[in-house]
């Protein structure tokens, strides 16, 4: 019997969009590019809830997490515990059908430009409806920038 990695009655029909990609910027510069798989949709739910600041989104001031204070924290044995809570609980009360397989948090300098910069590696895996996603996410937090490697 073969096995067919669906997640929703939506992902039967490809040709029908789930919701909008991040970043809003297409690879071939196309705005606001569509996703056509539950996977794929869940994933930029997951980019948008990480990368938005508590407190940043209006009406909303629970949404997100609190990452960007977290950079400019010491660099204690707390500092990717906080990281990691922050991360659990905003994803358990925002996306309850998104669990965490995989979470790792390191601490880096990054380099660029005549720049060095201390930040904060995130790579994360999650599962939707007991489905491990093959992609895993992964994300570069620094003082000038937040992004996805």
């Amino acid at each position: 019997m073969a096995y067919v990695k669906v997640y929703s009655l939506q992902d039967f029909t490809p040709n029908v969009a789930v919701g909008i990609k991040l970043p809003l910027v297409g690879v071939r510069g196309n705005l606001f590019d569509q996703s056509y798989s539950t996977e794929e949709q869940v994933l930029s739910n997951v980019k948008n809830l990480i990368l938005t600041e508590q407190g940043e989104r209006i009406l909303q001031p629970r949404f997100g997490t609190r990452l960007r204070r977290a950079v400019f924290s010491q660099n204690t044995e707390t500092l990717k515990e906080e990281i990691s809570t922050s991360i659990s609980d905003a994803i358990a009360f925002w996306l309850p059908y998104v669990n965490i397989v995989n979470l790792t948090i390191d601490t880096v300098i990054a380099t660029g430009a005549n720049i060095s910069e201390h930040g904060v590696k995130i790579s994360l895996q999650v599962s939707i409806n007991g489905q491990v996603s093959e992609t895993p996410l992964t994300f570069l937090i620094t003082r000038t920038a937040s992004l996805e490697i």
